[in-house]
């Protein structure tokens, strides 16, 4: 894969003047030369490969030779919702979202919350997103919703779509109560979805929502509140997991194997 540059702008085959921060990465970092080809994207879905015309302090002039739209986007919406950890967690959690194809991150406030709007900077969330798409191939960027309390968050949504909590104890394993499951809920979820997928007739692949509770969990007053709503409640272990992991766990069976 040719290094890539990300361009907040619309791009188009053509000439094309970087520069900014990528223009300086290009020209310092990447030790690209006059004819090398890089790619260019902008969130928009496709990449535009471009030849180096000519490399100077503060801007690179390129040729956009064309446009290319690899498939590189999960087959249906992927939502995460979490509160969102502190300080290299917190980007390591964006970070591999990213890269899983996750649609949308949700930063969640809960009862049990240590982390406050203060504390996530947007600006440092959507570099993280921009930087993870650079290095993962990703062209359409991870959107990051604002801030939403649990309560308002868990009763919203809309019909047909799958939507899964991961908490421990007695109420996950009564959720999954109900079907097979290879003792960790994933055959069962996914199978769900993929029967929901058939009966929509070529409609579309379902959306799906997943979330995860601070590091004191979820109260019970806040997955009462979810399995209300339509939420399924699922166990990922004995082990206690932090925010980051279990979101990347959860997350992960759906975005490796949407067609299990």
């Amino acid at each position: 894969m040719s290094a890539r540059f990300y361009v907040n702008l619309p791009l188009a085959p053509g000439p094309f003047t970087l520069d900014g921060a990528e223009a300086r990465h290009l020209a310092s970092a990447s030790r690209l030369r006059p004819g090398d080809v890089v790619s260019l994207f902008n969130g928009d879905g496709h990449e535009y490969p471009a030849r180096i015309v000519d490399v100077a302090r503060r801007e690179v002039v390129l040729d956009i030779l064309g446009i290319a739209t690899p498939e590189r986007e999960l087959p249906f919406t992927l939502e995460v919702a979490a509160p969102i950890p502190k300080g290299d967690r917190a980007q390591f959690l964006i970070e591999k979202l990213t890269e899983l194809g996750v649609t949308m991150f949700v930063p969640l406030l809960c009862r049990y919350s240590n982390t406050h709007p203060r504390d996530a900077k947007r600006e440092k969330l959507d570099r993280w997103v921009i930087e993870a798409s650079k290095q993962c191939g990703r062209n359409v960027l991870m959107k990051i919703d604002e801030m939403i309390d649990w309560k308002v968050y868990s009763m919203r949504g809309q019909a047909g779509e799958l939507r899964v909590l991961a908490h421990p104890g007695s109420l996950a394993s009564s959720a999954l109560a109900g079907g097979a499951s290879d003792g960790v809920g994933k055959p069962t979820l996914a199978r769900q979805a993929n029967r929901t997928r058939a009966g929509r007739e070529g409609a579309g692949h379902i959306p799906i929502r997943t979330a995860v509770g601070p590091e004191g969990g979820f109260s019970e007053d806040e997955v009462t509140l979810a399995l209300e709503h339509g939420w399924q409640a699922i166990d990922l272990g004995p082990r206690i997991l932090r925010v980051e992991t279990a979101a990347i766990l959860l997350a992960g069976r759906f975005a490796t194997e949407p067609e299990t």
